[in-house]
């Protein structure tokens, strides 16, 4: 594999899924990987995980702007500067514009779409000094199309396309390129709990996925790994021309019409 990022620092959160395979990937390319979650096992987890690489797991409400504060700075005081953010934290709910209360509401808010806006907003003075670098946020598919009852995952997902396109033409003078990925159906921890709330109690989740996967052109759900090179991608020099955009992970999803 190529050392692609030897000498960079990156910072990634969500510490299972895209997240920790995001961190891993970086990680073996060269970088410095700073993971936080809020999740004591799946922290625990990655920690086994990245056993052997420089991969360093810190826990952290990404949601708390006083701990995103003192996160960054601590990574920046630590590494002299930052290069590389994936904002990939996120969680999945259900719900309509009627059952979705308030509280609900503000917490996917909260979650998804506001500790891009964190984690960016404190990295950006550090990635400016070392004359610039990378952010993307893992958007969805759902974030261009919809299935029923995710009224308030969904407005994060597109939120985060329009935030990445404002965030891409302000950066560009600083050297700052700013992408985003949009996954079809990857085999996560949160696939795997939506795959649970369609099955119901006595289901199978395996079939579940499975017809997931069904459902794309590919015939398959995507992996980690794979959502992984494209985040590298968009990370590494190779893309030095890339800002501003949305890149499918989908298995053609997007390109099929289901009529």
């Amino acid at each position: 594999m190529e050392q692609d990022f030897l000498g960079k620092v990156a910072i990634v959160t969500g510490s299972s899924g895209i997240g920790l395979g995001a961190a891993l990937r970086l990680a073996r390319g060269g970088a410095r990987v700073h993971l936080c979650g809020i999740d004591d096992e799946h922290n625990k987890s990655a920690k086994t995980a990245s056993t052997g690489q420089e991969v360093e797991i810190h826990k952290v409400d990404v949601c708390n702007e006083a701990q995103v504060a003192a996160f960054v700075l601590q990574v920046a005081e630590k590494e002299q500067g930052i290069d590389i953010l994936v904002n990939a934290a996120a969680i999945q709910t259900y719900g309509t514009i009627q059952t979705t209360d308030p509280a609900h509401w503000d917490r996917v808010m909260a979650v998804n779409l506001r500790s891009c806006y964190l984690l960016s907003h404190y990295v950006y003075a550090h990635m400016k000094k070392r004359g610039g670098g990378s952010i993307i946020h893992i958007s969805s598919v759902q974030g261009h199309a919809n299935q029923n009852n995710v009224l308030a995952y969904a407005t994060t997902k597109g939120a985060i396309h329009a935030l990445t396109r404002a965030m891409a033409v302000d950066c560009a003078a600083d050297n700052i390129r700013v992408n985003s990925v949009s996954p079809g159906s990857i085999r996560t921890p949160l696939l795997e709990f939506a795959a649970g709330e369609v099955a119901g109690p006595k289901g199978d989740i395996e079939e579940v996925i499975a017809q997931f996967g069904a459902d794309h052109p590919i015939g398959r759900v995507g992996t980690v790994e794979e959502t992984s090179e494209l985040i590298a991608f968009l990370a590494g020099p190779k893309s030095g021309f890339c800002t501003g955009g949305d890149y499918l992970v989908d298995g053609g999803l997007m390109a099929h019409l289901a009529v």
